[in-house]
Formats: structure tokens, sequence, C-alpha cells
């Protein structure tokens, strides 16, 4: 097998000071390899989202390695880390974050911008990942115009037009009803599948995280189970 894209190695994170103390990692290993399409669970203060962070490159832990292909990210500046984010992460929530007035076009565009690129390389990236998601023929309606179904597929898209390692997924259905829900794992799934896009998705339904081919789960900082992995 190939070396992992991800791995944590005996992360611990610690917040507060003294008899306020709290441990919302506590020693937590995890690999994660290209290609996988993996659920992290647990109830609210289970650890799962300061993991996430970690991952993100948006936190720090106190004690152990976080390794992002190999590379050892507490050895890297702040602003080494905000390359990583830019070059190698792709992100989607539950807020969906877009431009309301502006384009699907042109949110796919924006991070582009920050890159560097080009304006016809720009406005080519990002028609083809709106049609990656379904929607070519909706890359002039601004987000206001969309529905919040197509919202969360153009925020898809803007997490895919880098062409990040992997894209992290962070309550992504929590403001759908359940059907657009569904359409959107759906979605989520066949881009796993047919492209081989690394996405860790962070969910408390358990429907949800059935799309997900393996479901790590945390519980008291730590990870309970672990069920779907690579051999």
């Amino acid at each position: 097998m190939s070396s992992p894209l991800i791995e944590l190695r005996g992360v611990t994170k610690l917040y507060g000071e003294g008899e306020a103390m709290v441990s919302a990692l506590a020693g937590v290993d995890l690999t994660i390899h290209a290609h996988e399409f993996v659920a992290v669970m647990g109830p609210s203060g289970s650890g799962k989202s300061t993991a996430m962070n970690i991952l993100g490159c948006l936190d720090t832990p106190t004690a152990g390695q976080y390794l992002f292909q190999g590379t050892d990210v507490g050895t890297l500046s702040r602003d080494e880390r905000a390359m990583l984010r830019r070059y190698h992460l792709g992100f989607v929530f539950q807020g969906f974050n877009l431009l309301k007035r502006t384009t699907a076009i042109e949110n796919l565009e924006l991070p582009l911008i920050y890159r560097g690129m080009g304006r016809k390389e720009r406005h080519k990236r990002s028609s083809v990942a709106l049609a990656q998601v379904g929607l070519a023929e909706r890359g002039h309606h601004t987000a206001a115009q969309l529905s919040g179904g197509q919202q969360q597929r153009v925020a898809i898209a803007r997490a895919l037009v880098s062409e990040p390692a992997v894209v992290f997924a962070d309550e992504p259905t929590g403001n759908l009803d359940t059907a657009m829900s569904h359409e959107i794992m759906s979605l989520l799934r066949r881009l796993n599948d047919d492209r081989g896009i690394t996405i860790v998705l962070v969910t408390h339904e358990e429907d949800i995280a059935a799309y997900a081919k393996r479901q790590v789960r945390f519980r008291d900082g730590r990870i309970h189970s672990d069920t779907g992995a690579a051999a």
C-alpha cells in the first residue's frame, strides 16, 4: 500500500490551564490513505471537531505529530500551513459560505485568484468543476438565485476547483432537507468512486455516515471504533 496521505501519531490537544484544563484529544492515532471516503463521528465533546481542525490546519496539536503527505505539519510556520490549506485542502461547510450576490462561476474563481491563476484558466477550471456537480447551466446565476441544494453543489465545486489532495466536509447536509441531503451525499460518493477524490466527512447522522466507506467514531477524546478501514 502507498504511504498515508494523512497520519496522526499520538496526537493530544489540551485547552486551558491548571484545574480548568480540558483534554480534547488524548493520544489519537489515525491513518488515512488517498482515495478513501471516511466519516468522522461522535457526540458533542468527543474530540471529532478538534481532530478535524487539526487535519484542516486550523489548529495544532499540544503533543504528537500530524503528517500530511509525509511532511510534519507541526514544523511548518503559520504562513506555510496557510499555503498547505490553499493548495492541497478543500473545504465544504454546513453554511455553504458563498458570496450571495456573486455568480456561481465567480464564487469558484475566487480561490484561483488567490493562487494567481490567469482569467482564462480560472474560467475553464470553474466551468469544468460546475459540470462535475451537475450545474453546468447555472454558472451565471448568483448564489442567491440557487436552492440550498444547488448552493451546496457550488460549494463542493469550489472545494474541487483547486484540485486538492483531500476534501474536508463538515456537516455538509446540516442545512438541507432529507431528500436533498441524500442527493448531496450521493454526489460526494460518486466523486469518490469515479474520480478517486479523498473525502473526510464530519457528521453525527448515521444515515449520512453510511455513504462513506469507513466510519471512525470518537469518544472522550479517543478513537472508539474504526470500521471499514483498508487492510
